[in-house]
């Protein structure tokens, strides 16, 4: 059988059809010769035929393969010669062997076969000794994305100048949304004539207006403290770079005037979407004011946020009522539970214990059993030596629990109140954060980006200077008449105290009622100062970070401890306050390693300087005046490099001193 007849009927019983026949025209040969020869003769005629055809369709299949494979060879040798895409073969050391014309036509030099890569771009060797793939390179004002094929030692240019300026005209035009609002206009224009109110109302629209015309954004006043502006991408680029200087503007001009206005500014950006671009300048605006205001705030899609400005101390806006709605807020939402759980911060200071021992006050006025998370292998002396005092009060100290049992006994019905921070990061145990649907956040922070989701109350005050005042405000305004304990009372007052340094930082009208109200109640300032009494070797460590405080810029001083030396929470802060009262210091840092191995930097200012923001560029956060922050897997030394880069950003490049 031959093989042709295999290939084209594969699958088939050929062999077995063929046989067949051959068998049968045998029969009729033995039975009827004629007839049998007849058969013969058909399947010899079949036969040639099929072969005949079989041979005419392999010389057509090879004729068109044959045209198919120079047609191919043509197109191949055209691509290489004639389109737009520049290619190069390299040798091992990177010296150029081949080039197509489009490639030569962007080498200035007229023979550069043999010659190193370099001659094309410096950029290419280094590329291709990394990981890279592809790149973009520059090649006379023409942008090429430039593909490397190691293993063949070839490089494609395509030119995508067009793509990425068409790329980059999209992205400048994407619209951006910002809701403008005059912080503290109703209660600084309160009082005043009509006269000086149309005249500061004038300054204010006038300043605004320019600062519109001058960058191309469109402005539309919707309410008397408030504006809308639409602008694009590229608009923004150039306000940020100029770091919202009307910010500085506005307050600089009213302040003249001896009325103190300031704006914040909510920007949405990063999607086409306008009833989600507007949400997202709502947020802003909300996040920027809970910073204390006096600063932009920029929220992307992706929920990464940026800030600007935030250079004054927040004015005190809370008021009384605010207090007493929100105490009669808590009243009803402590009744509504089973029980509550109080929880602070990780470390916690005097603040947070006194306020959750506040707190545990008001859960009991309402006929709740309260409890109050914390982990005693976290605690500084201070915090020891009070812990240690309600120990000795039973009826006090039964109340207090570990994470492990906080997370046993919390339920649906479960209300859990967060003191003095606002970060899931930053709870003793985020475990609850999880568990509860009920939270309630009290803190006296600025605002940061990291939040806890979806509390049913949220009681955050940076014009205060203490969660502890907050606190006890809400004491004052609980329905039914309280008996605070000596201790309550006094810790509370602890926190008050450390938290406004002896009331010289940080320290309002409401401050001193606070700690009026406490004192009557029993608060043992004698007892305080126990609380906060040190050794000799906490205060020789202190010392030793004062003395090693160098001036890295005008008015800016950093100290860094000895690589080998562990310090606590507390000290490192105090280091900083002590370098703050120190001639001519505007703003201090300290650098130290704590026993968990983490390096902690401590932020202090008078007010001139922001060190919440600039703590924020380390993943920090605070206020104004006060901030600090955490770093993981840190040395000391890059510790202090990357708060000098940090301040550097914040001083526009300034140079060292």
């Amino acid at each position: 059988m031959p093989k042709f007849l295999l290939k084209r009927w594969h699958g088939y019983p050929v062999i077995a059809l063929f046989a067949l026949a051959v068998v049968f025209a045998g029969v009729l040969t033995y039975y009827q010769w004629v007839i049998g020869l007849a058969c013969f003769l058909l399947l010899a005629i079949v036969l040639y035929l099929i072969m005949k055809g079989e041979s005419s369709f392999q010389d057509d299949l090879g004729e068109y393969i044959s045209t198919l494979s120079h047609r191919i060879k043509k197109v191949g040798e055209e691509a290489l010669m004639e389109m737009p895409i520049g290619i190069i073969l390299y040798d091992e050391d990177f010296k150029i062997e081949w080039a197509n014309p489009f490639m030569a036509a962007w080498v200035e030099e007229e023979s550069f076969i043999g010659h190193s890569l370099n001659l094309v771009s410096e950029e290419l060797v280094p590329y291709i000794k990394s990981d890279a793939r592809e790149e973009i390179i520059l090649l006379k004002s023409r942008k090429f994305e430039v593909h490397f094929k190691k293993e063949d030692r070839l490089l494609y240019f395509f030119d995508v100048t067009d793509k990425i300026e068409v790329e980059r005209l999209y992205e400048e035009e994407q619209p951006s949304l910002g809701i403008i609002f005059l912080d503290n206009y109703d209660e600084v224009t309160q009082g005043l004539d009509d006269q000086f109110r149309s005249h500061i109302n004038s300054k204010v629209t006038s300043i605004l207006n320019k600062w519109a015309s001058d960058y191309g954004v469109f402005l539309k006043r919707t309410s008397s403290d408030r504006f809308l502006a639409i602008f694009n991408q590229r608009i923004l680029s150039e306000l940020e770079k100029n770091r919202f200087a009307v910010l500085d503007e506005v307050r600089e001009s009213t302040g003249k005037d001896n009325v103190p206005l300031t704006l914040s500014i909510g920007v949405g950006m990063g999607t086409a979407d306008l009833p989600e671009l507007g949400a997202l300048a709502q947020s802003s605006l909300d996040l920027a004011l809970g910073r204390g205001g006096d600063q932009v705030a920029i929220k992307q899609q992706s929920g990464k946020v940026r800030f600007y400005g935030g250079k004054t101390n927040p004015v005190e806006k809370r008021t009384r009522v605010r207090a007493r709605v929100i105490s009669h807020a808590m009243s009803e939402l402590v009744v509504d539970s089973d029980k509550v759980i109080i929880m602070g911060h990780k470390s916690p200071d005097m603040d947070a214990i006194g306020s959750a021992m506040g707190i545990l006050k008001v859960a009991q006025v309402n006929g709740k059993d309260g409890y109050i998370v914390l982990d005693t292998s976290d605690l500084d002396t201070g915090v020891n030596r009070l812990i240690n005092e309600v120990k000795g009060t039973e009826s006090l100290w039964k109340y207090f629990i570990t994470p492990e049992e906080a997370l046993e006994m919390a339920t649906n019905d479960t209300l859990l109140v967060v003191v003095d921070t606002h970060k899931p990061s930053m709870v003793i145990e985020e475990r609850l954060l999880t568990k509860l649907d009920h939270v309630v956040v009290i803190d006296h922070h600025r605002r940061g980006e990291e939040f806890i989701a979806d509390p049913v109350l949220v009681y955050m005050e940076p014009y205060a200077s203490s969660t502890a005042e907050l606190v006890t405000e809400l004491l004052e305004y609980q329905p039914k008449r309280l008996k605070m304990r000596m201790l309550e009372a006094t810790a509370l007052l602890a926190g008050i105290i450390v938290d406004t340094k002896s009331f010289t930082l940080r320290t309002g009208s409401r401050t001193f009622d606070a700690a009026s109200y406490l004192r009557a109640h029993g608060a043992d300032t004698i007892l305080v100062q126990r609380f906060l009494k040190e050794d000799l070797q906490t205060y020789n460590k202190r010392s030793k970070l004062i003395e090693n405080a160098k001036m890295y810029k005008k008015g800016i001083v950093i100290s860094k401890a000895e690589p080998e030396e562990q310090c606590n929470q507390v000290l490192i802060a105090q280091a900083a306050d002590i370098l703050l009262s120190m001639n001519g210091v505007a703003a201090s840092f300290v650098i130290a390693k704590r026993h968990d191995q983490k390096i902690s930097i401590s932020a202090r200012s008078l007010g001139d300087v922001n060190v919440q923001m600039i703590m924020e560029g380390l993943g920090g956060g605070g206020h104004l005046t006060n901030a600090a922050c955490q770093l993981e897997n840190e040395t000391l030394i890059t510790a202090e490099e990357k708060l000098k880069a940090v301040i550097n950003e914040y001083f526009e490049g300034g140079e060292e001193e």
